[in-house]
């Protein structure tokens, strides 16, 4: 009974999430309050606030369902061989997280976060976007001084320049292709872009 009574509790809090995430984006996260929230996932506030705290405690909810560490990605691709050839294990890091992209749901929690947050309260979501690019371009940078250690990096381009290069390139291709997703497939274009600054930063 315990077990059935925690999966339940479980699938409610998914349930609650997956509300919030169709009201954020219809409403914004400012403008939507709690019992919106409670009102479209067919429960009560007490049941929101039995699984979160506050809006706060339930928008960072909904984006650890779709946060990317890009170590957990290299990690996923499961490649011993990776170890000795760091610039392709950034190139299938990149090619998964665009997989992952384009699928609804994180391509909808992440055009919240960037199209459809304000500051509001204890959300922040320049501290969050800034968060996690801190986080990727500081993996990133690993990566590319592991390349340099075994002569795969251009010697004229420093670890910090190369990620920031990468990272640059990421984040401006993320905000087009969440402005108008169907124009095109975030994974060919990514591709692209990748495969390209991979080349033009590898030692000859």
């Amino acid at each position: 009974m315990a077990r059935r009574t925690k999966a339940e509790a479980a699938a409610t809090r998914e349930a609650l999430l997956d509300a919030a995430e169709e009201v954020f984006l219809e409403k914004g996260v400012a403008r939507t309050s709690l019992e919106q929230i409670a009102r479209h996932a067919g429960m009560t506030r007490g049941a929101v606030y039995w699984h979160f705290k506050n809006k706060a405690d339930l928008f960072r909810a909904l984006l650890e369902r779709v946060r990317m560490p890009f170590e957990e990605l290299v990690e996923e691709i499961d490649d011993p061989g990776l170890a000795d050839a760091p610039l392709e294990a950034v190139r299938l890091a990149c090619r998964l997280g665009f997989i992952r992209l384009e699928q609804p749901r994180y391509r909808r929690v992440h055009a919240i976060l960037i199209h459809h947050c304000e500051v509001f309260g204890d959300i922040d979501p320049l501290a969050m976007q800034n968060e996690m690019a801190e986080e990727s371009c500081g993996a990133l940078q690993e990566y590319f001084t592991n390349a340099a250690r075994l002569g795969q990096l251009r010697p004229d381009i420093p670890p910090e320049v190369a990620a920031q290069l990468l990272q640059s390139c990421l984040g401006g291709l993320f905000h087009d292709w969440l402005r108008n997703y169907e124009q095109f497939s975030i994974l060919e274009r990514g591709m692209e872009l990748v495969n390209t600054l991979l080349r033009l930063v590898s030692a000859p």
